[in-house]
């Protein structure tokens, strides 16, 4: 388990930044919506973490480097697609990070590495498959233990209404 520094994002010099969690889901570009959104509300800043999960069973093969690589190219472009749509919605700059390997594990080593993070934001899934493996773990067993609040943003929310909740 990672041991987790004392947060800052109140001292002087100091800013609080929502981490917003990002990858392929539909409820992701909501999650994006809303931290951007209260994050220009209250003069706080953004970091957007992307996590490339390679797949191991090509290590074997020799080509691990290359594979990891590639899944970090194609993460890093999905993280430009939405910073992109993150200055144009809310004149946000985020900060665009990627890590390699489990994503729980990536969320709390960034979370660990930049002590301004204040909240976890996460798009949860509508569908009736609940809301996706990540929020469930969070929001279960680890919920007491998590270092930072988590904002889970419902999927099925329209940018409207998120823009609304967002101040």
């Amino acid at each position: 388990m990672v041991e987790i520094k004392r947060r800052r994002s109140f001292e002087a010099g100091h800013r609080l930044k929502f981490m917003v969690l990002v990858d392929e889901t539909p409820e992701c570009d909501r999650a994006v919506h809303f931290a951007v959104r209260r994050a220009a509300r209250l003069g706080a800043r953004v970091v957007m973490l992307a996590v490339a999960e390679p797949p191991e069973t090509m290590e074997w093969l020799g080509v691990g480097d290359a594979m990891r690589a590639e899944a970090e190219a194609e993460t890093q472009a999905r993280l430009e697609v939405l910073a992109a749509a993150a200055r144009q919605a809310a004149g946000v700059d985020p900060e665009l990070v990627v890590r390699t390997g489990e994503r729980a594990d990536a969320i709390l080593r960034q979370i660990e590495a930049d002590e301004d993070i204040a909240f976890l934001v996460l798009g949860a899934a509508a569908g009736s498959d609940g809301p996706g493996p990540l929020v469930t773990s969070i929001a279960g067993r680890s919920a007491g233990s998590f270092p930072v609040p988590v904002v889970i943003v419902p999927g099925a929310l329209s940018e409207a209404e998120i823009t609304a909740l967002a101040g």
